[in-house]
């Protein structure tokens, strides 16, 4: 893992004595549930995902918003609702980060509710297409005090990057990433950390050394390679990377795929996180693209209320019995052998 001095400085400068507490507890009880096949649960979630929107101006094909195909109604977050959720947990959050499904951007509070979390001294993390990131929400992104800004480049030509970014426009999305550079500059921030993630699929794996030239010439922080999720992929798939080393995904001796981790009986996320819907619903964690599986409404119950409830350690005490048995698991490669 590379180490990025000023980014790193500025996370540790932000957690506070009840951040590093809680975070304590989260992870004696994610120990102790390991050792008792018990689901304990201490502390309040260090981290949170919200939801500014399910919206996107993109149509990526393995995308439940780029493919209109979600069965949960679509809408964005209200910035009133944001400010209550996060005035339950701040004082316990290490950090936040501002996505789930849809585009930011497209949220017109999104920056307002931004600067709502970095006031309260949260570290802020999104992640962005790079499609809106014009003079004026450059600027307003660095008045926000957002932390770190993923910006998703994924190919280096127009014709690579479109083949996954259906609708997306790179000249745009670099132009974005100028934007956001300069208004650095004369805003004498050093702030947001900039990253550009690059999804590797087999169209784009031969520029992989691309982006990195790309990101060092335009003065980019850090780019990091993501493999991509497909939901069918057992008889292959066009996406998946010929490397291996960029896969999920295995190929077997007959030809057909299968997922590289093995799915162990116990996860970090469900844990230390969780996922808030834009209208508010408590979901276990970002594979649950649909919000199937509903812990808790907080415009019903309290935060405190949902981390504790008995739909939350019913779905615990299911992952510690097989998680194999769980849908949005079966497809998952982050977060079971972390603590392993």
């Amino acid at each position: 893992m590379s180490f990025y001095k000023a980014d790193t400085l500025n996370f540790i400068r932000k957690q506070t004595a009840s951040r590093l507490w809680n975070a304590t507890k989260v992870l004696s009880s994610y120990y102790a549930t390991k050792w008792s096949r018990k689901p304990i649960q201490w502390g309040m979630p260090m981290t949170i995902s919200v939801e500014p929107t399910t919206a996107c101006n993109l149509r990526c094909p393995e995308c439940p918003s780029g493919l209109r195909a979600f069965s949960r109604p679509t809408g964005n977050l209200k910035a009133d609702f944001f400010r209550k959720s996060i005035d339950e947990i701040h004082k316990e959050l290490m950090y936040l980060i501002f996505y789930f499904q849809g585009e930011p951007y497209i949220n017109p509070n999104f920056l307002e509710m931004v600067k709502y979390a970095s006031d309260k001294g949260i570290y802020t993390i999104t992640s962005t297409n790079g499609h809106f990131l014009n003079e004026e929400n450059a600027r307003k992104t660095i008045e926000s005090g957002l932390d770190r800004l993923i910006i998703s480049v994924d190919g280096t030509t127009q014709k690579t990057y479109e083949n996954y970014r259906k609708e997306g426009k790179l000249e745009s999305v670099l132009q974005g990433a100028s934007n956001i550079i300069k208004w650095k500059r004369k805003l004498k921030s050093k702030t947001p950390h900039t990253i550009f993630q690059f999804l590797v699929v087999k169209p784009n794996e031969h520029q992989i050394p691309d982006i990195y030239r790309l990101a060092k010439t335009m003065g980019i922080d850090e780019v990091k390679l993501k493999t991509a999720q497909v939901y069918d992929y057992q008889n292959g798939n066009p996406l998946i990377p010929e490397n291996e080393v960029y896969s999920r995904y295995q190929k077997q001796e007959d030809g057909t795929y299968e997922i590289k981790n093995e799915l162990l009986n116990h996860c970090w996320k469900l844990w230390h996180s969780c996922v808030l819907t834009w209208d508010g619903l408590v979901v276990p964690c970002c594979f649950d693209k649909d919000a199937i599986h509903r812990l808790g409404d907080l415009k019903e119950q309290s935060f405190r209320e949902v981390w504790q409830n008995d739909a939350y350690q019913e779905f615990r005490t299911k992952l510690l019995k097989g998680r194999d048995q769980i849908d949005i698991c079966k497809n998952c490669t982050e977060g079971c052998k972390v603590w392993a």
